[in-house]
């Protein structure tokens, strides 16, 4: 019997076997643990890249600039159902919810669009059962780093033209924009399309065949709104999307910085935040 098929070499192979077998197993459970975690340190790592883009969006073809730098001086519209100074409160829900959560999305941000597609549904049920209110914050911060584009700013736009219909028709477009779908890529621009926006607005009931929402969309009617939306970005420590607030405190999974987009971990965050839903 050769050395190599001794017993002791055998024990030694089957050791080895099983060794590898538990790194791939731990290899293949980190990787799932992770693939959410490492698509928010991506966009929160692109928010980082904001100053590095703004200095060079002129370099950037098709980026849109100089036609919303004119939009930003245009006068300010606020669409309906709106609040607050240059009407930025997007309140959904039953006035009376004692309650309010606050969410950043910006419209191109992947993040947001798997929220939206792992958790949405739970968020607006809490809302119908009246358990809190939702403030919408809708941002751009992806229009102006290395991505470049307008894509974010026109869909913000689109929305507000949305909710100038109807609460319930800025959700449910909300929705529609970050469905498995319709939502682009990140780099894929595609949202500063008008016809793509209007597209999409034919899967909502309310906006489709819509002729004053379509004439909000393709005028811009309410860009400048948007724009100025997107300046609370940024500010009081919101530096990326999705994130949730409650009385100004980050709703995060435990344990860690990223908001809860498992459908799972958001409804154990929200439990924990607003006790057990009655």
């Amino acid at each position: 019997m050769s050395n190599r098929n001794n017993p002791q070499n055998k024990q030694a192979a089957r050791e080895r076997l099983r060794a590898e077998r538990e790194r791939q197993v731990k290899k293949d459970k980190a990787r799932r643990q992770f693939f959410v975690a490492g698509s928010i340190v991506v966009v929160l790592a692109i928010a980082g890249g904001i100053g590095y883009a703004v200095s060079n969006m002129n370099d950037k073809g098709g980026s849109g600039k100089g036609e919303w730098a004119a939009m930003a001086k245009k006068d300010l519209v606020k669409p309906a159902n709106t609040t607050g100074e240059n009407g930025n409160e997007i309140v959904i829900g039953d006035p009376k919810a004692k309650e309010t959560l606050t969410l950043f999305e910006d419209v191109r941000c992947p993040v947001c669009a798997m929220f939206e597609q792992n958790s949405g549904e739970q968020l607006r049920q809490d809302v119908k059962d009246g358990r809190y209110k939702v403030r919408f914050v809708m941002v751009n911060f992806i229009d102006d780093t290395p991505a470049g584009g307008s894509g974010s700013k026109n869909a913000v736009s689109a929305l507000g033209a949305a909710l100038n219909v109807s609460p319930e028709a800025f959700v449910e477009y909300k929705e529609a924009l970050y469905s498995k779908q319709n939502h682009p890529e990140e780099t894929d621009d595609a949202y500063a399309d008008n016809k793509k926006l209007l597209d999409v607005a034919q899967q909502v009931p309310a906006l489709k065949g819509n002729k004053d929402f379509e004439k909000n969309v393709n005028d811009h009617t309410y860009a400048k709104w948007g724009l100025e939306m997107g300046k609370l970005f940024g500010k009081n420590g919101i530096n990326g999307t999705p994130t949730l607030l409650h009385n100004d405190k980050k709703l995060t999974t435990p344990n860690s910085a990223n908001p809860p987009i498992a459908k799972e971990d958001f409804i154990s965050v929200i439990d924990k935040e607003f006790g057990p839903k009655k």
